[in-house]
Formats: structure tokens, C-alpha cells, sequence
């Protein structure tokens, strides 16, 4: 059986350089590799291109290394509660690249596929079609989307095995799962960590042929994004 667990995110993480681009899971708060991201942060690694369909919020999550100016560029969908994120852009400090959430999962997942590119209706007619090729089929207008290139893709699930298979847990499979595979080495960090052949292969959301690194993290804060509770009578 293929063994595919290291000893920890900081083997996980070895070939990690400035420069590169990273894939990296969840939505909103939940589901984020949060292992993966405060070792990026103590490796000062520098000129990140980030593509992730958020970026956290200000001291948490990609809001970190945003807070010590790492990431160049991020692509994502949505700015949301991360005002230092809306600073940096405004400001001209960080290069986005907005994308429609669909459009983000399908360029993710058309890595994972192996697939060069795809046409979606999502973005024609405005600045995301700007210098892309548009096409008509059946009287609808396309846009040409090519998939993502990326180094390394972090994601984090709920349970997995030795062998790389992983079990995501909610909103964790928004994009944890499509980012496994489309780079090329994907780390994955988990709640749990059991012996291959411990997990009902009718519960598996990954097979572990997408994974190439997994390892079992340590000290999930699951920080809520928005908290709302009632009020008392």
C-alpha cells in the first residue's frame, strides 16, 4: 500500500519557494488549511501568487500573509470582510484578479481534469471577458477560460488515510475538493489521520491518487467569520 503521510506541515511544505502559486481550499473561514498557511508565514515566503476563492479576514487565515505583505497577486472571487485586502487593491499594493465564483471552480477542476481550457456564458460582456476569446454556440456568447497553473494546492479535510484518500465535511467541499490534483503537489492536512483502508470507500469525496503529501495538523481554531446570536428575553 502507498504510504503518503509525512511527518508534519513542515515536511509537507518542503520546495516551497518565493515566487510561486499556490492553490489553497475552503470557504470563507471554514475548511482552510490553517497548518499550511501559518508555516507559509514563518517561511517568509515572498511574491505568492494566491488563488482561493477569499482571502480570509484581516488577522486570520490569508488575511496573515497579507498582513506581512507576502502574497503579489491574488485570484479569487470575492474581497468580503478582509479590509486590509481591499486596502492593498485599492491602494494598488496587491494585484487582483476578480473572478466569478463558478468560473473559479471550473478552472480549478478543469486543472484537476487535465483539461487546457473551457467556454463559459459567466463574465461575457464585461471586463472579465476583456482580451479573452468569446465564441457563439447556439446563439448564447462564450468565454474562453484557460484552467489554472499552480505549484502547490493546500487543502484540509475532515478525515483521511495513509494512502491520501480524504473525507471533507460541509462547506469544506466548496473547493477542497477541485483544488486536489490541479497543481503539481497537493498537501493535504487533516483532522484526523487513520491507517489506509480505515475509510468506507462509499464516504471518500478524494481518491488518494490527487494527493501526493498528507499529514495530520494540529490545533484548529475553526474561527467563525460572521458570528450572529440572539439577543436574551
Amino acid at each position: 500500500m502507498i504510504k503518503k503521510t509525512v511527518s508534519g506541515v513542515q515536511e509537507a511544505l518542503k520546495g516551497v519557494q518565493n515566487g510561486m502559486t499556490f492553490m489553497l481550499g475552503g470557504f470563507g473561514l471554514c475548511g482552510i488549511p490553517e497548518n499550511a498557511i501559518s508555516e507559509l508565514v514563518r517561511l517568509g515566503i515572498t511574491d505568492i501568487t494566491c488563488i482561493s476563492n477569499n482571502a480570509g479576514v484581516d488577522d486570520f487565515g490569508l488575511g496573515l500573509l497579507l498582513q506581512q505583505h507576502q502574497i503579489k497577486k491574488m485570484i479569487s472571487s470575492y474581497v468580503g470582510e478582509n479590509d486590509e485586502f481591499e486596502r492593498q487593491m485599492l491602494s494598488g499594493e496587491l494585484e487582483v484578479e476578480l473572478t466569478p465564483q463558478g468560473t473559479l471552480a471550473e478552472k480549478c477542476r478543469a486543472a484537476q481534469a487535465g483539461f487546457p481550457a473551457f467556454y463559459t456564458p459567466a463574465g461575457y460582456g464585461t471586463e472579465v471577458a476583456d482580451g479573452k476569446e468569446t465564441r457563439e454556440f447556439n446563439g448564447k456568447m462564450y468565454v474562453l477560460e484557460e484552467a489554472f497553473k499552480a505549484d502547490f494546492a493546500f487543502v484540509k479535510a475532515w478525515k483521511g488515510d495513509e494512502a491520501g484518500n480524504l473525507i471533507f465535511k460541509g462547506t469544506a467541499r466548496n473547493f477542497n475538493p477541485c483544488m486536489c490534483g490541479a497543481a503539481k503537489i497537493t498537501v493535504a492536512e487533516v483532522e484526523e489521520l487513520l491507517p489506509a483502508g480505515s475509510l468506507d470507500p462509499n464516504e471518500i469525496h478524494i481518491p488518494g491518487i490527487f494527493v501526493q503529501r498528507i499529514f495530520q495538523g494540529q490545533r484548529y481554531e475553526k474561527r467563525i467569520e460572521q458570528r450572529t446570536v440572539r439577543q436574551k428575553n
